[in-house]
Formats: C-alpha cells, sequence, structure tokens
C-alpha cells in the first residue's frame, strides 16, 4: 500500500476532484487524511497503485507532491480500547523510528509513513 501526498488550493470542492479522479480511474482511496492551512489543502491517500493514482491525478491537473510506501496495521482487537494509539506509538518509537504520518484507513487499520519501516514492522510484530 502507498500513501499519496496531494497538496491542493483550499477551496471548495478540492476534495472532489480528488475523488472523482481517482474514481473515474478506478482508484480506489482505501485511507485518508486531510487538512486545510494557510490556503492549502494537504490531503494523504492510502491506495494499492500509486503509479496508477499519479497518472489519474495528474491527468486532471492535480499535481503529486509525493508518495511513500505505507505501513497498514490491522487496528480490530484495539479498535475501542483507550491507549490503543499510544501503545502501537511507543513500540515505534522506542525502536528508535518517527512517525511522519499518521491516519485511519478502512476496516479499523491504521496507516503510517515512517523514517524507517524495516525497523518498525519489527517493532510491530509484522
Amino acid at each position: 500500500m502507498h500513501d499519496v501526498t496531494v497538496i491542493v488550493e483550499d477551496r471548495p470542492g478540492a476534495l472532489a476532484d480528488i475523488g472523482e479522479a481517482l474514481g473515474e480511474a478506478g482508484v480506489n482511496i482505501e485511507g485518508f487524511a486531510g487538512y486545510g492551512e494557510q490556503g492549502r489543502g494537504v490531503i494523504h491517500l492510502l491506495v494499492g497503485d500509486a503509479a496508477a493514482a499519479r497518472a489519474a491525478l495528474e491527468g486532471a491537473g492535480i499535481a503529486v507532491h509525493g508518495s511513500q510506501e505505507a505501513i497498514v496495521v490491522d487496528m480490530s482487537a484495539e479498535a475501542d480500547r483507550p491507549g490503543a494509539l499510544g501503545r502501537a506509538a511507543r513500540r515505534v518509537a522506542d525502536a528508535g523510528v518517527n512517525i511522519r504520518v499518521a491516519y485511519v484507513a478502512t476496516h479499523n487499520r491504521g496507516v503510517i509513513v515512517t523514517d524507517d519501516d524495516a525497523k518498525a514492522r519489527e517493532a510491530l510484530g509484522l
């Protein structure tokens, strides 16, 4: 799975443009996070095929800021337990790994983008 980062103008319809471009290309969005700041929207999209997502977005005139492999963790067993995020993040931190991006995806999955996926995966027992 890949985290694709898109930076767009913070305006009505920007997220719709992204969703429509990917949908028309048959690219499923399995998770996303976004926020608006200083006139721009920063969107992180979890997709299976980063190349197809990039092609669809750029074909619609939407610039892709970057793409990285994402670690996707099934959080079903911990979904409604207080402290689940803290426990998982602490294991990654104790391994000396920085989490750069984190968000929730469909089916109670957590998504992280780190500076050392191998160490993060080992710390999480993946």
